[in-house]
């Protein structure tokens, strides 16, 4: 069942949960379609500068993850199997899924699927699930998850030491509540987003509440629980060992947490990786930083697809 929010905003529903999405354009225009796959924290309103552009190309989507933005923001468990109609696994895995379900159901067209930090993670494996309705995958600053298990051996000797008790700490309630309590406030977001956007372009009061708001919805601190459990999930270049499918990189240079260092060795090394494109001077969102270089990129992109 599709429910309409507003003149370009819907709700679908999937698995008992509510699914919060966006389109623009006209389905006549083209065979294939886009979805746009918001990061951590984000939601589909960080596409503010992308998707009406985009939708003049091909008819374009955005979605808000389960845990963020309008979407439904179940009680979260962390322990793999134990997913019921009230609770949810906030894993890539599952994310996924509602990628792909969201594709087949709702949008019914081949499609490029659009991904900044998680973002990106989730269309990879999205990518795997839709098989051959998927065309390419967008990359934009792609979450490394430098933090996983597996990159264990890359931090500081204190960092391993200190992981056991780290993933113990998490793990409780009380522990992830307070730390959303302490990011659910708008100084602390532009604090955060002072990083994220170094050039300061786009950093403004719609930005901050876009981030704000989901954050003081009731399940906030389910989705924020689930989220900084995920300690050994999948990485990028793992997903994009046998991948059949062309990938293409956007990457802003002055990212702080996701080093552009990395995507030059992944265009080196990953077959499917067919071009890296550096937003100079800008962050870990250069299509919201500075969509003015970014939108002509993914227009390119785009078009070569279809």
């Amino acid at each position: 069942m599709i429910i309409l929010i507003d003149s370009d905003s819907f709700i679908w529903h999937w698995k008992e949960l509510e699914v919060a999405w966006k389109h623009s354009g006209n389905e006549m225009q083209s065979k294939t379609s886009i979805l746009l796959i918001h990061g951590f924290g984000a939601c589909k309103d960080h596409w503010r500068y992308n998707q009406e552009i985009l939708g003049k190309v091909a008819p374009c989507y955005s979605i808000d993850l389960i845990g963020f933005g309008e979407s439904s923001q179940p009680y979260s468990t962390i322990e793999k199997n134990k997913n019921s109609p009230k609770t949810f696994l906030y894993n890539f895995d599952n994310w996924a899924e509602q990628i792909a379900s969201f594709c087949n159901s709702i949008i019914q067209n081949q499609v490029i699927l659009i991904g900044n930090s998680i973002g990106g993670v989730i269309a990879l494996q999205a990518a795997k699930l839709l098989k051959k309705k998927c065309k390419s995958v967008i990359l934009i600053n792609c979450a490394l998850r430098t933090m996983d298990d597996k990159r264990l051996k890359e931090q500081s000797i204190l960092m391993q030491y200190l992981r056991p008790a780290l993933k113990l700490a998490v793990k409780q309630r009380w522990v992830s509540k307070n730390l959303l309590r302490t990011a659910a406030n708008r100084s602390f977001i532009k604090n955060i987003l002072n990083k994220a956007y170094p050039s300061g372009k786009n950093l403004n009061a719609e930005l901050i509440d876009i981030l704000y708001k989901p954050t003081v919805r009731p399940n906030a601190s389910e989705a924020f629980h689930g989220f900084i459990n995920i300690f050994d999930d999948y990485l990028a270049p793992k997903l994009m060992e046998n991948l059949d499918i062309p990938v293409d990189l956007i990457w802003g240079e002055k990212d702080p947490w996701e080093p552009v260092t990395e995507a030059k060795e992944w265009i080196k090394t990953i077959r499917c990786i067919r071009s890296l494109e550096i937003i100079e001077g800008k962050g870990h969102c250069p299509h919201d930083e500075s969509p003015e270089k970014v939108n002509p990129i993914l227009i390119k992109l785009i078009q070569h697809a279809i």
